[in-house]
């Protein structure tokens, strides 16, 4: 896959082409058949194209180039492809670039241009494999882990959640304490949902309690439960959520917010397993495994004197980190497209545009994006405007840090089109521009 093949019928120029690449250590192989060119490609053995537009002695109208040229597409249509082209064949080369071809190269070529290509393209295309490689890697975990566990419906990508998700589904059996830590809408419930779907608790309970929301004056009763007439205007049996998991799973959502009375009574619990009900002075003992998440820093909270120490360590066994959105991009646009209904789909502007943005909403902002677009949306494509990404979606992707990798994978995508590399990107042609210059990703220019 890192060989240069070379379609040229005139010996003198395949020998100049492959002379020059053997001096800048780029392996090249030799052919004058279109058939065997291709067999090449279908064996894999082809980097990039480097193709002339007329074979036989005397031609000149291109035709067999085309044929060539939509033959290796057929075959591979990801493989860059270069032309080299005489002026006469020049408006033939044009239209194949129209097509999909990479660029064309006029005769007599530029050496140091002609080498700067190729080795962008081999080095592009090499790149690509790799990432391919890689993400069928984690798809293979992905769906190793699915198959063996109920991941609640989780979609996901990025190798980033795949540790996340892994070790969540290797510790629920264990009936730890775990403290799930993560940005606000990152996803930290569902995280929540998938160990309890893979502990012993499975088929008991689940109960979710956002613990920061409930007044000092309600804890007792919310969580532990109140007989009647134990507060003013209180008739009937209140059953806490204590009670309601037993046997199952206590999930208390921010509790980096709650108040240091909530935190000793909840501190009493955990340490002995047993609680009164407002109102009354039976002890009852309740079996809950609890599992608690913020999006605060809980070490900072207990330096400040906020949060106990003590009831720090009761519940964070195991401390599970859910990264941001804007740190595992590979989930976006599978998320995205989970979130749309049919017959909506997303324009390729739509998926530039989510992948430039920076998610401070995370995972929640995301799906509010797509319920907003299918809600506004007047046709079945959805623009960035649909998502409200239109306005300032090429100022967002100019402040994202772009690796030379990610622009040439992006470019090769595009078969070298900076136009829609630079679509891909959300970026528009001059800024991709000022990135290569930056990051001296170099290809060939077009002859005007």
């Amino acid at each position: 896959m890192n060989k240069v093949v070379i379609v040229e019928d005139q010996a003198a120029v395949a020998k100049a082409l492959r002379i020059l690449f053997d001096l800048h250590d780029i392996e090249s192989v030799v052919t004058s058949d279109p058939d065997s060119a291709v067999r090449l490609v279908e064996k894999g053995e082809a980097g990039v194209l480097l193709q002339d537009m007329n074979f036989a002695p005397g031609a000149t109208s291109g035709d067999e180039g085309i044929a060539l040229f939509r033959r290796v597409r057929a075959a591979d249509p990801e493989l860059p492809i270069l032309l080299m082209t005489a002026w006469t064949s020049l408006e033939t080369a044009v239209q194949l670039v129209k097509e999909g071809a990479t660029d064309y190269l006029a005769k007599p070529w530029d050496d140091a241009k002609l080498v700067t290509a190729v080795q962008s393209l081999l080095r592009m295309r090499a790149a690509r494999a790799q990432e391919e490689r890689e993400r069928s890697e984690r798809t293979r975990a992905r769906d190793e882990l699915a198959r063996t566990h109920d991941l609640r419906g989780m979609v996901f990508e990025s190798e980033a959640t795949r540790r996340v998700v892994s070790l969540a589904v290797q510790i629920a059996p264990s009936g730890v304490p775990v403290l799930i830590t993560g940005p606000n809408g990152a996803g930290k419930e569902k995280i929540a949902e998938i160990i309890h779907a893979a502990s012993r608790r499975k088929y008991k309970p689940l109960v979710k309690v956002n613990a920061g929301a409930i007044p000092d004056e309600l804890i007792e009763s919310e969580l532990f439960g109140a007989e009647p007439g134990a507060y003013t205007g209180s008739t009937r049996l209140r059953i806490g959520r204590f009670e309601a998991a037993h046997g199952g799973t206590l999930f208390l959502d921010e509790i980096g917010n709650l108040s240091a009375a909530g935190q000793v009574k909840l501190l009493r619990v955990l340490q002995t397993g047993e609680l009164e009900r407002l109102g009354s002075n039976e002890t009852r003992r309740v079996d809950v495994r609890v599992l608690c998440a913020t999006n605060a820093d809980l070490q900072q909270a207990i330096a400040r004197g906020v949060f106990r120490q003590d009831l720090y360590f009761r519940i964070a066994v195991v401390e599970l980190a859910v990264p941001p959105l804007r740190q595992r991009r590979e989930d976006v646009l599978p998320l995205a497209a989970a979130f749309v209904k049919a017959p909506k789909t997303l324009s390729d502007a739509a998926r530039a545009a989510l992948l430039a943005h920076e998610w401070p909403g995370n995972v929640r902002e995301l799906q509010n994006r797509i319920a907003r677009a299918m809600a506004v949306s007047s046709g079945d494509t959805l623009t960035p405007a649909d998502l409200g990404l239109a306005a300032d979606a090429e100022a967002r992707a100019e402040d994202v840090p772009l690796e030379r990798t990610q622009i040439e994978m992006a470019l090769l995508n595009a078969n070298g089109s900076v136009a829609r590399a630079a679509e891909a990107l959300g970026l528009s042609r001059q800024a991709l521009y000022r990135r290569m210059e930056k990051l001296g990703v170099v290809l060939e220019r077009r002859p005007r």
